[in-house]
């Protein structure tokens, strides 16, 4: 954020991006929300959105607070509701894997609360940017030993404890969580050798789970992550309320429940999604007896205003 910022975007804006029909992100969103909006303010001519971090490091190892999550994504909304443009996201190039991080990768949670997540990044105002993988929901690599890393800061880290009698254990248990090569290791296309990646050797070693999660058996099953993947990019391309629509919090202090309504021209709408991994309920704030159930993450939706773990779905207000 020098001092001739603007003055240089201004002028990229008018000599470059101004004469093509291209879209432009700001990695970052400066020091402020004025910082934000003075980059992307469509009567700024300078560039298209924001890319804010805020919510890359709700996610610690022990757990993070769902008030905090729900805290951090309303603010952006609401400072965006009337001007500029945001990004929506949460995971990119240098974070740990969607699932591991916010959702749950054990087996009896994995695609569910993969697929929650899906939800919330395909229902909220804003672009949504999805990382490779996630619409597998690929998990973290859980490599053991230190080889099996690339990422120089991990590398020099280790060696700084190495080196000063640091708890290694504890750090490689750290790192299993949230270490950015979590994130960038092959993607897993069939049950082949380096999951059909490369018949060379990888930068990194391929997730060994890839012969269970992998694009291939996923094309096959229709009630797999991939494939409710592109059912909610379906369902917010059809739903212009899900892209422009006005976002207004429901259930607010509910320490379980992200609850909220996306409100345009074709209609009100009602996204509830359960974070955890137990039953709980919310209070929907709006009446239920007549709803139209557009997606669910389970073969049916809980009845009334009740949740199953990590349950995702959305529905039209009548």
């Amino acid at each position: 954020m020098g001092p001739n910022l603007h003055q240089y975007l201004k002028e990229m804006n008018t000599e470059v991006l101004s004469k093509y029909n291209l879209m432009s992100v700001a990695e970052g969103a400066g020091n402020s929300l004025q910082d934000a909006h003075d980059m992307v303010d469509e009567d700024r001519n300078e560039l298209s959105m924001a890319y804010a971090f805020d919510a890359v490091d709700i996610a610690k190892r022990n757990g993070y607070s769902v008030l905090h999550f729900k805290e951090v994504f309303s603010h952006w909304d609401s400072a965006f509701a009337q001007k500029g443009w945001i990004s929506i996201f949460l995971a990119n190039h240098d974070q740990a894997r969607l699932v591991s991080r916010y959702g749950n990768e054990s087996p009896a949670f994995r695609e569910v609360s993969a697929k929650m997540l899906n939800t919330f990044l395909l229902t909220m105002r804003g672009t949504p940017y999805l990382y490779y993988g996630d619409e597998l929901g690929m998990t973290n690599a859980h490599f053991t030993r230190i080889e099996q890393y690339n990422d120089m800061p991990t590398l020099n880290r280790y060696k700084y404890l190495q080196m000063h009698g640091g708890n290694l254990d504890s750090f490689m248990t750290e790192i299993q969580f949230g270490c950015r090569d979590n994130g960038r290791t092959p993607f897993p296309w069939n049950t082949q050798p380096n999951a059909g990646f490369t018949t060379g050797k990888p930068w990194l070693e391929v997730n060994s789970n890839y012969t269970t999660i992998n694009a291939a058996a996923q094309e096959k099953d229709p009630n797999s992550v991939l494939n409710y993947f592109r059912k909610m990019v379906k369902l917010r391309k059809s739903t212009p309320a899900l892209v422009y629509g006005k976002y207004e919090l429901v259930d607010k202090n509910n320490p379980d429940v992200y609850a909220y309504t996306r409100s345009g021209r074709d209609g009100r709408f009602l996204i509830v999604l359960n974070f955890t991994n137990h039953n709980t309920t919310y209070n929907a704030g709006v009446g239920l007896s007549k709803r139209q159930t557009l997606i669910c993450n389970y073969p049916k939706p809980s009845p009334n205003t009740k949740l199953k773990p990590y349950e995702a779905a959305v529905y039209r207000i009548l």
